[in-house]
Order: structure tokens, then C-alpha cells, then sequence
């Protein structure tokens, strides 16, 4: 027969969101789950009432206050709670009452859509990446082929020529085949694998930061925001100083374009989080790095494709830094992601920190 600490162990194990309140709508319970989704502690917040949890509406408060009274349970779809950490949190939730010893209680399940579409997007993301690369690839080997024989040719002719001079103009032959030769080959990426060791990460970020601070003779504000706790992570010190660098020069870049690049500012900011997926795989913990600036901000009409190589907000622009950037990353079995809007560009880099686990 199911005894209590079975029920205890099954719910305590549960990856779904659990909460319990009574009927003056405060906490009996909650799960690991909920206290991770929440971040609050079950033990410090029990008979707490649920606006000191988080909050949502008045009009959902009042709904839950409904379904003690008429015992009525109810689903709610993509609701936006706010925890009280400030984070946002995009949830389905189902209360269902629960009459226990004359008492009316609140059994709430709450199933965060955040993650599933985060994933999703992700999914969509390195699907059109590896799509680009064939693509790329399919257009570098029909460019470089008549690329090589243009150059061969204007080698033979410059020898066949009766005048040095008239060498200008097949020397710029050559120049132009070598120039395009360079693009293509940047446009398709390094095909070296990353040589991986243990590092530091702030080590990583210390060298960007000296690097910039020199390109901009100090001109800039740049804010470091670390997390000493967090332990060294298997990556390749070299490539993960270009990828970050890629990202801080857009920064920088962003900021002048904008205004004075003394009014600028770049934090660098590093975390760490627990039970974390990427792709299809779930770590028990990874490395946050953010690069974050108060520049103009990405056009709502790039930020789907500025991972793609070729795309760029700048005149002069390649579009190739980020998509460099995200190779290096996705070489490493992590994952970058970008939010923007005017004011505040967050580019979040997701590194594993343990050995992930595919989910069941």
C-alpha cells in the first residue's frame, strides 16, 4: 500500500511544478521543481501567500479565490508570472481543489513554456545553420574552382606579357581571385577542431577586456560583473577569446555608430545555472557568459538571421563575425542566444560546465 513518504518521494522527484496552498491561498508545499522555477526556498516561504511568490494579475488572484469558494478547477495557458528574483517566466498551470479534512485546498501544476520555447527556437536555429552551411559550402566549391583557374590564367599571362608595366593589371587579376578566395574561405569557417583543456573563463574575458580597452585607448566604459565561484571549463582558450572578441567588437561598433563612445558601456557578466538544456541534452550545470551594451540595438528585422553568415546591420560589415561566433560555440556543445532592443543587446553564451544527460 502507498504510504505518505512514498507520495513525499514521488512529488519531491517530479519534474513538473508543484505547489500546494490552503484555502487562504497561502503555501502548504512545493516541490523542488517549483522551488527551482521560482528560485525560493519551500521550507523559508511555507504560508506565505502566493503574491509574496510571485506575481501574475489581480484578475488570476481572483480566479484562484473563485475556485476555493465554488471548488472549480481551471487551466490557464501561457501565463506570464514575475518572480520575485523580477524574471519573467511564460507558464501553463492547472489548479485543481482539493478537499482535505473540511478544508478546501489548491493543487497547482505549473509547467514553464520558457524552456520548450527556448528549445524550439533552438532547434529552428541550428536547423537553418546547418542549411547555411550546406549552402555556403555547395557555393564555395563552384566559386573557388573558376577562382583558381582565373588566377592560374593571369600567372601565365603575366609571364607571356612584352611590358612590366601591363604586370599592374594582371597583379590586380590575381589580388582580386586571392581577396575572394580569403572571403570564402572565412565564409565557410575554420574545419579545426577546437583544442580543448581545462581554463578559466574570467581569464578568457580579462584578455578581451585588455584587448578592447587598447583599441579604444580607454574610451569606453566596460563593467565586469563575475562569478568567482565558477569552476574552469573545458574549452579552447584561443578560439573562445575570438568568439567573445567578435562579439564586444559589434558592441563597440554599435556604440559609436550611436553616440559618443565614451557614453558607451559593455558588461561582461558571468553565472552559473543548474539543469540546463541544450539541444537535446540536459546539464546539471553550465557557464552563463552575457555581453551586454547600451548601444542603439539590433533591427527587429535581423535579429532572426544575424547568426547567418553575410548578414549585417553596418554598411561595412562582413556578417561574419557572429557566424564565426556561433560555430566556435556550437563546436564547443554549447549555444549562444541574443535578445535586443534599443538600449540594452544581450548576447548569452551557454557553456557545459558537467557532462549532460539526454532527457527520457
Amino acid at each position: 500500500m502507498i504510504n505518505d513518504a512514498l507520495h513525499r518521494l514521488l512529488l519531491d522527484n517530479l519534474t513538473t511544478a508543484i505547489l500546494l496552498l490552503n484555502a487562504e491561498l497561502r503555501l502548504e508545499y512545493m516541490n523542488p521543481a517549483a522551488e527551482m522555477l521560482l528560485a525560493v526556498s519551500g521550507q523559508r516561504s511555507h504560508g506565505q501567500f502566493i503574491s509574496e511568490l510571485f506575481t501574475e494579475s489581480p484578475e488570476a488572484l481572483a480566479a484562484l479565490r473563485q475556485a476555493v469558494e465554488q471548488a472549480h478547477p481551471f487551466n490557464k495557458r501561457e501565463a506570464v508570472l514575475t518572480a520575485l528574483t523580477g524574471q519573467t517566466i511564460t507558464v501553463d498551470y492547472a489548479v485543481t481543489p482539493i478537499l482535505s479534512r473540511g478544508e478546501t485546498l489548491l493543487l497547482l501544476e505549473v509547467l514553464p513554456r520558457d524552456r520548450l520555447l527556448r528549445i524550439t527556437k533552438e532547434e529552428a536555429q541550428l536547423s537553418k545553420q546547418e542549411t547555411t552551411k550546406l549552402l555556403v559550402r555547395g557555393l564555395a566549391h563552384e566559386i573557388k574552382n573558376p577562382l583558381g583557374g582565373i588566377r592560374g590564367a593571369a600567372q601565365l599571362l603575366a609571364r607571356e606579357l612584352p611590358e612590366e608595366s601591363l604586370k599592374d593589371y594582371t597583379n590586380v587579376i590575381i589580388e582580386e581571385a586571392d581577396r575572394l578566395r580569403n572571403l570564402v574561405d572565412r565564409m565557410l569557417g575554420s574545419n579545426k577542431l577546437p583544442n580543448l583543456a581545462m581554463a578559466n573563463i574570467h581569464e578568457v574575458l580579462e584578455r578581451v577586456s585588455s584587448l578592447v580597452e587598447a583599441e579604444s585607448q580607454g574610451g569606453i566604459t566596460l563593467v565586469r560583473d563575475y562569478d568567482p565561484s565558477i569552476p574552469d571549463v573545458r574549452i579552447d582558450r584561443e578560439q573562445m577569446i575570438q568568439a567573445v572578441l567578435n562579439i564586444v567588437r559589434n558592441a563597440m561598433q554599435a556604440l559609436s555608430s550611436n553616440h559618443d563612445l565614451r557614453l558607451g558601456r559593455i558588461t561582461l557578466r558571468t553565472r552559473t545555472l543548474r539543469q540546463f538544456t541544450i539541444g537535446h541534452t540536459r546539464h546539471r550545470l553550465v557557464t552563463k557568459v552575457e555581453i551586454i551594451d547600451n548601444g542603439p540595438g539590433i533591427p527587429p528585422e535581423l535579429q532572426d538571421t544575424i547568426f547567418y553568415p553575410m548578414v549585417s546591420g553596418r554598411p561595412d560589415g562582413t556578417g561574419l563575425g557572429l557566424a564565426i561566433t556561433q560555430n566556435i560555440i556550437s563546436q564547443h556543445q554549447g549555444l549562444i542566444e541574443c535578445e535586443s532592443h534599443p538600449g540594452h543587446t544581450v548576447f548569452s553564451i551557454f557553456l557545459p560546465l558537467e557532462q549532460g544527460v539526454s532527457p527520457s
